[in-house]
């Protein structure tokens, strides 16, 4: 219609303007449409609206003096109504100008939209009042920067082991397998009490009689030449070891037992602390057939890799920001008490699958029913090598994200946590970064977490260095 009143020769100038001014309303809301649903329209829209909603009481509607149409005074009643919306501009990836008004007698201003953030504004006018409420929703996956180094320091605090220090350490071998490392009074204890089911062998160099992988060459005295790869740690070349069942003669089911006994009665000497009558797998990596399995407690003691689920329950807020479900551990709990910590996460124990898993934990520990947990996205792994109280503890985290309803709140059940508390992420980023409020491994999993929804940006210095650090 605009085109067609342009372009008709004969209609006269006033009676064009007197029908644009008369469909102003329409066209404003035509202009806000445009804004909303084609980003490149947002200038065009933006001028059409400014130039409509300016005209002010007293002034012509056209240089030859024609009289303002009353479609035009309807417009001005009509914006200067209270709660009256005045306009509605959206812009995504460019840079514009943002028209927008306030109540009556306030001025028309142009407001620029940074580039690449996607906002929409709305203005809400009050009677009589010279100023204007804006609500505004910022970007939700826009970096935020300064905390890189922080996050550094968290993670290093859950890799405090290195490739150096692990030849302070005795490796455990199973059945031909290099499953663990141990601190050397550790394996003096499960020597001691082993009863034979475990022996302590010299070096590489001094115990000819160890057996090696299958398939590796030999010199002439049987033993494996130094070109070959052995179950060895390549990192301890010196140390002794501890072996059990060497030629792999026995099956898992007996090799788990003969284990069992042993760990047991390192129980009863005070050696082994906070028993969980729950089996972990014992393997050289996840999904390899387990050589033997052992109480949980003996995990870290052994220096076995253990595998556990952590999962970052979220919410999205109605300005399009994210939220972070964060429980508080119990005092009661024997490790990390009254630590911050995931909405979920739990240990994986031998026989259990990591979705599984994630179910029965998401209903224990906050009282999420399985259709809802079930949900839940894998989305990788984290892995460290901690330092707990002088163990090496080789952890292999599978990270899930479960996204909430915004009106559901987690409900503690097993008595593991004491509450419960949404972030948002602002704070979370600053928790995690400036203190050590949080369990360390569960702020490894939230910096893998906020480095996923975009909240690092690859230009900030230190950024490569920590996202590799978050698996070693």
């Amino acid at each position: 219609e605009i085109l067609g009143a342009r372009g008709c020769r004969r209609q006269p100038p006033h009676d064009i303007f007197f029908s644009l001014s008369a469909r102003a309303p329409m066209l404003l809301r035509l202009a806000a449409s445009l804004a909303m649903s084609l980003p490149v329209a947002a200038p065009i829209a933006g001028y059409l609206t400014w130039k409509l909603s300016s005209k002010r009481p007293g002034r012509p509607a056209s240089k030859r003096g024609v009289p303002a149409s009353p479609g035009a005074s309807r417009l001005r009643s009509r914006g200067s109504q209270a709660g009256a919306p005045v306009a509605t501009i959206a812009t995504t990836g460019t840079d514009a100008l943002s028209p927008t008004t306030a109540s009556r007698g306030s001025q028309v201003k142009a407001t620029a939209v940074d580039a690449g953030v996607a906002a929409r504004r709305v203005v809400a006018s009050a009677t009589g009042s010279q100023t204007a409420r804006v609500v505004e929703a910022s970007s939700a996956r826009g970096p935020i920067v300064g905390h890189v180094p922080g996050f550094a320091a968290r993670v290093a605090e859950c890799n405090e082991i290195t490739e150096a220090d692990l030849v302070e350490y005795v490796p455990l071998i199973v059945a031909g397998k290099s499953v663990g490392l141990m601190q050397p009074s550790f394996a003096d204890e499960l020597v001691r009490h082993g009863d034979g089911v475990f022996a302590r062998v010299g070096t590489r160099e001094d115990n000819a009689e160890l057996d090696w992988k299958d398939g590796e060459e030999k010199d002439g005295d049987g033993r494996a030449s130094p070109s070959s790869s052995s179950s060895w740690p390549s990192s301890s070349p010196s140390s002794s070891a501890v072996v059990m069942d060497p030629d792999a003669s026995m099956t898992t089911e007996q090799r788990s037992e003969a284990a069992a006994n042993v760990t047991a009665a390192l129980r009863d000497a005070g050696v082994i602390t906070g028993w969980r009558d729950e089996l972990f797998p014992v393997n050289e990596s996840y999904g390899d057939p387990p050589v033997m399995l052992v109480e949980r407690a003996a995990a870290s003691l052994l220096g076995i890799r253990a595998y556990g689920v952590h999962v970052n329950g979220f919410v999205t807020a109605p300005d399009g920001t994210l939220r972070l479900w964060v429980a508080r551990r119990s005092m009661s709990k024997p490790t990390w008490p009254g630590k911050l910590d995931h909405l979920v996460a739990g240990g994986l124990p031998a026989g259990v699958e990591p979705k599984e898993c994630v179910v029965k934990e998401c209903g224990e520990e906050a009282s999420i029913p399985p259709e809802l947990a079930g949900t839940a996205k894998p989305v990788g792994v984290v892995t460290y090598n901690a330092n707990y109280q002088g163990c090496c503890k080789r952890d292999v985290l599978f990270c899930y994200d479960l996204e909430l309803p915004g009106d559901f709140e987690p409900v503690a059940a097993d008595g593991e946590v004491e509450s419960f508390e949404l972030f948002d992420i602002p704070r979370l980023m600053e928790t995690i970064s400036r203190t050590d409020e949080f369990k360390t491994n569960c702020a490894v999993v939230i910096i893998d977490f906020l480095v996923r929804h975009g909240y690092l940006s690859p230009e900030e210095p230190g950024y490569a260095a920590l996202v590799k650090s978050l698996r070693q």
